[in-house]
This record gives C-alpha cells, sequence and structure tokens, in this order.
C-alpha cells in the first residue's frame, strides 16, 4: 500500500464465494490500479476448500477507492452471470 494512504481505513467492497474468486476479483482490482490487500497468500500449502464449507472471502479496498471497486466488480459479476445463463442455454439445445 502507498505512503500517501497508510492512516485510510480498508472496507468491505465484496464477499466474494470462495478464495478462487476472490483472486480473480483482486486482480481485476489490481489491473484498474487498486490495491487489495490479502491478494497473496504466504502459506505454501494451503488446504483445499471444503465445497460444501463456509464460503465467503472478504475483498478490502480503500475507502477511496470503494465505489470503483465496487462499480469493477458488479461489471465482473454480471458478465460471469451471462456467461453462465448462455451455457445453460446452449446445453439446454442440445
Amino acid at each position: 500500500m502507498s505512503e500517501d494512504h497508510v492512516d485510510e481505513p480498508l472496507v468491505v467492497a465484496h464477499t466474494a464465494e470462495n478464495a478462487t474468486e476472490a483472486m480473480v476479483i483482486r486482480g481485476l482490482l489490481q489491473s484498474a490500479g487498486i490495491e487489495s490487500p490479502g491478494s497473496v497468500s504466504s502459506d505454501p500449502f494451503p488446504i483445499p476448500e471444503n465445497p460444501e464449507g463456509p464460503h465467503g472471502t472478504e475483498i478490502f479496498v480503500l475507502e477511496s477507492q470503494v465505489e470503483k471497486a465496487r462499480q469493477i466488480i458488479e461489471e465482473y459479476t454480471k458478465s460471469d452471470t451471462l456467461l453462465e445463463q448462455e451455457s445453460e442455454d446452449s446445453q439446454e439445445q442440445d
């Protein structure tokens, strides 16, 4: 995090369904110049997620960047939903 924002509070911009989604979203935010702590795991042997276990990975951003971050995340989730619907529609036609 840059020294300009050291005292700025972090806020939750989004709660991802799992760690993989969180990693993708953090990558999108980073590409847009938005810092999101937690994007790099320091655990060399991470425990795999239980698909039926608890979900929810909070994505934090600087308070001054939360609106832009939420817009980027909303665009991503809309496009992801559209792709899922298109995939389901094509499977139904087969």
